[in-house]
């Protein structure tokens, strides 16, 4: 009867151990899998330079010869790039270069500051000058009388002075088309009456009951 409390203590001890072991496996695969799963580390990489807007100058000149154009505008041949940049820099002014396609390519010593201002100052009043070409319409019958005649030759004239073409429509009505005569005899005589100013990009052609005409200014 003695021994069973021996043998009780012996499994317990034995239960006890294993447990353990098990404990210490199952932290040691935590471990494992911990390390396993850690952050991916990429590389760094550098961002792309911005492009320069504009010609390369000075130090941004990177062949070893270019072909000089001084400051009065005398071409001085081949000369060494750090001897142009020199040349500039005595001057107070930049190597600036004109043309990069040529071989050697071509730099110019000026006042950068300067020609890039005066650039965009042409550029802005080259925008100032474009204007989008329109197409006004201008409508007339043909019995239409001289007041309202006068009228629309003034609008029309306006309008090419502006730079913009004319689409002149000229409707029938009813009996009116049996007198296509008196119709061609109108837009005749618009086209001689803006003669000066204008011309016809595209002559009279009938759309069902109307017929247009389309003038452009000269």
């Amino acid at each position: 009867m003695a021994e069973k409390p021996l043998a009780s203590g012996f499994f317990a001890r034995a239960s006890a151990s294993a447990l353990a072991h098990s404990a210490l496996l199952l932290q040691n695969i935590e471990i494992v899998h911990n390390l396993g799963e850690g952050p991916i580390r990429r590389p760094n990489r550098a961002p792309p330079a911005a492009a320069k807007d504009g010609p390369r100058i000075n130090d941004d000149i990177r062949n070893a010869q270019i072909q000089l154009i001084d400051q009065t505008g005398l071409n001085r041949g081949t000369v060494e790039t750090m001897v142009a940049i020199r040349m500039a820099q005595e001057a107070g002014m930049d190597l600036v270069e004109i043309s990069p396609n040529t071989s050697p390519p071509v730099c110019k010593i000026m006042d950068y500051g300067k020609f890039k201002y005066s650039a965009q100052k042409k550029a802005a009043e080259a925008r100032k000058k474009q204007k989008t070409v329109e197409i006004k319409e201008i409508k007339l019958r043909p019995m239409i009388d001289d007041h309202d005649y006068d009228v629309k030759m003034r609008a029309m004239q306006r309008f090419f002075e502006e730079g913009d073409k004319v689409k002149i429509t000229l409707r029938y009505r009813g009996r009116e088309m049996a007198h296509q005569e008196i119709g061609t005899k109108l837009l005749d005589k618009i086209k001689g009456d803006v003669a000066e100013i204008a011309k016809v990009e595209q002559d009279a052609r009938f759309e069902g009951r109307q017929v247009v005409m389309v003038l452009a200014p000269r």
